[in-house]
């Protein structure tokens, strides 16, 4: 993976796979769609070109895990995401993104956390927001909540974990998931739960499915919220 202390940071913020059927069938046919999906390249090169600039530096270390919302997909910019309007409300930081567009609880598993771990730095602050695309997708939804508890009993403690705002049972399956591992492991809650990030008209980017500017500042904010309370 390269030498992160020279800035010679191999990661990929790309997953590799191509978009899903129904991303692909129907970027053919809406506009919105194709605009949104011609962001994943050149923002996952941006926060590539980031993240190594942040390893030559110095200072608290943040790593952010999760998926293309950590990514910014939807947002006018990549730091328009919540990760970036996080990111300048804690500006101590240094904020490597290991995030990936249509990343799985399973990416973060077998991607994300080791890269996390071949830092060679142990990460003052670790973000995690991830489970939609496992949730939503009927072909990755089986066993969600197996791999949802691993990833909860490897993340380090007083990482930041936002959970789901939707109320179907398999959403409601990983939140309380993530309630007791907040309880029982000293992890802290992003309650995503809320009037912010449960009512989007408005905040939604010219998919229909991503966050725009705004929706995303609501994300950011709930994540400020519990970093003030970590």
């Amino acid at each position: 993976m390269g030498d992160a202390g020279t800035g010679e940071f191999e990661y990929s913020n790309l997953s590799g796979r191509p978009p899903g059927r129904f991303i692909g069938a129907a970027g053919l046919v809406f506009r919105g769609i194709r605009r949104v999906q011609r962001q994943v390249e050149p923002y996952a090169r941006e926060w590539g070109q980031h993240n190594r600039a942040a390893l030559s530096a110095s200072g608290p270390l943040w790593v952010a895990l999760g998926d293309s919302m950590a990514q910014g997909i939807g947002a006018s910019v990549p730091w328009r995401g919540w990760v970036g309007q996080l990111a300048l409300s804690i500006p101590q930081y240094r904020l490597v993104n290991l995030s990936i567009s249509g990343g799985l609880v399973a990416d973060v598993l077998d991607r994300q956390l080791p890269a996390m771990e071949a830092l060679g730095v142990v990460p003052d602050l670790v973000t995690c927001l991830i489970g939609s695309n496992d949730l939503m997708n009927p072909r990755h939804r089986p066993g969600t909540g197996d791999r949802m508890y691993e990833l909860l009993a490897r993340l380090p403690v007083g990482t930041v974990v936002g959970n789901q705002p939707g109320t179907f049972d398999a959403a409601l399956e990983v939140n309380a998931l993530i309630d007791d591992a907040v309880a029982r492991r000293g992890l802290v809650l992003a309650e995503l739960r809320d009037p912010r990030t449960r009512h989007w008209r408005g905040k939604l980017s010219a998919d229909r499915f991503h966050p725009n500017d705004r929706g995303y500042a609501g994300i950011a904010a709930v994540f400020a919220e519990a970093l003030d309370r970590r």
